[in-house]
């Protein structure tokens, strides 16, 4: 473990505020720092000493000249490298915390900046961990973080998750790997909100699971109680399942992934659900277009599309594609009911979201009341000063 006074040192432009740093703010975009050929010169996720333009050390951050965020902040300027024992201190707040909001191992244990590991994500299954090493300097330690994991939360198996635009915007390879222990050979079962998931750890979108919408799914599922719900972009189930668990009558989940839907009907089954579930693959537009002209209504709709607006230059297309969601999702909502519409596009804010919900629901001739705003759940906690970790909106509309 070396001390600070060891590393490089790297210095902000002399136009730069550096009072973003001090109060906070984790990240050092490319053109904020002086770029000269000393600092070119460093390996992706070296560490280095981050100074104002006046030379005065402001924190021990990470560098990496192949991204637009060229440093992140990791600790104070006179800490020492991270080592295994810096890596449990962190990762051990990050569980006190889940183990006091969860029952279950079950849940995002690290949330990137937010959990104070810059770009680095953590899903535990039990006892099983998923790594999304999503920056440089994560990926190059993970010996060290890996040990740290299973010294802290005694999980026997941990894998690495290489996939995702993230790493790549990072120069980083799409290897996924087994760090510790072995990969499982079948869908972990996850229970949440009175249903079974089974997530695929190893072939599944992101870590297998989004447990972010959890606390979502808490609330739309009363509201199909008694009665029939539609589930669009429903992945492995996550609204319907809950929502049966609540008491639905019936659930129909629309997916245009074979895979995930398998998956959402072996949850199903293990629930004791398959009874009353049913999918349908396809193009979600193209399916609630069919459903329109089938005359179908439900007393409960969710739409929980991918990121149409991942970025700013996407924003005004996501959101015009959100509008359409919308107006194409009211009509199948049954007199009375209740609309769930969400979205975890960063660049679109939640203003913005709601706006092109609600121009949405009214070119479709319907008039609703907005009942529910809901976010990502506690154990993916918001950076306070990175507006883009407060990514999930859920806006709930009785019509």
């Amino acid at each position: 473990m070396r001390p600070s006074s060891f590393f490089p040192s790297v210095r902000l432009k002399p136009k730069t505020d550096a009072r973003r740093i001090r109060h906070g703010f984790p990240w050092v975009y490319a053109n904020e720092l002086v770029t000269d050929r000393r600092t070119k010169a460093l390996e992706s996720g070296a560490l280095a000493v981050l100074e104002d333009a006046d030379r005065q050390p402001l924190k021990l951050v990470t560098v990496n000249t192949e991204s637009r965020i060229i440093a992140r902040v990791l600790d104070d300027p006179d800490a020492a490298e991270p080592d295994q024992a810096w890596f449990a201190a962190r990762l051990g707040r990050a569980l006190a915390l889940r183990d006091r909001l969860f029952d279950a191992p079950y849940y995002r244990l690290i949330h990137a900046e937010a959990d104070g590991l810059p770009g680095v994500i953590i899903d535990r299954f039990g006892d099983t961990a998923v790594i999304q090493p999503n920056a440089a300097w994560a990926d190059a330690r993970l010996e060290a973080l890996c040990a740290a994991l299973v010294q802290v939360t005694g999980v026997t198996n941990v894998l690495k998750n290489a996939g995702g635009r993230a790493r790549g915007l990072e120069g980083l390879d799409d290897v996924s790997a087994v760090l510790a222990g072995a990969a499982p050979d079948a869908p972990v079962p996850v229970p949440m909100n009175g249903a079974t998931y089974m997530a695929d750890l190893t072939g599944g979108q992101k870590t297998g699971l989004f447990y972010d919408q959890r606390p979502n799914h808490a609330f739309a599922a009363p509201l199909g109680r008694g009665g029939r719900v539609l589930d669009v972009f429903s992945h492995v189930g996550g609204f319907a399942l809950a929502a049966l668990a609540q008491g639905a009558t019936r659930a129909l989940a629309v997916d245009g992934s074979e895979p995930a839907l398998s998956l959402a009907q072996a949850g199903a089954q293990a629930g004791g659900m398959a009874d009353r579930f049913a999918t349908r693959r396809g193009d979600a537009f193209a399916v609630m277009e069919a459903l329109a002209q089938e005359g179908e209504t439900f007393e409960l709709v969710i739409c929980d599309p991918p990121a149409f607006a991942p970025s700013k230059q996407a924003m005004e297309a996501g959101l015009r594609a959100y509008e359409r969601v919308a107006r194409l999702a009211a009509p199948l909502v049954a007199q009375g009911g209740a609309l769930v519409l969400c979205s975890c596009s960063h660049a679109a804010d939640l203003a913005k979201f709601r706006a092109a919900c609600i121009r949405g629901i009214g070119r479709a001739g319907r008039q609703g009341a907005l009942i529910h705003t809901g976010f990502a759940g506690p154990d993916h906690p918001m950076h306070p000063q990175l507006a883009e970790s407060g990514y999930l909106k859920a806006l709930a509309f009785a019509l």
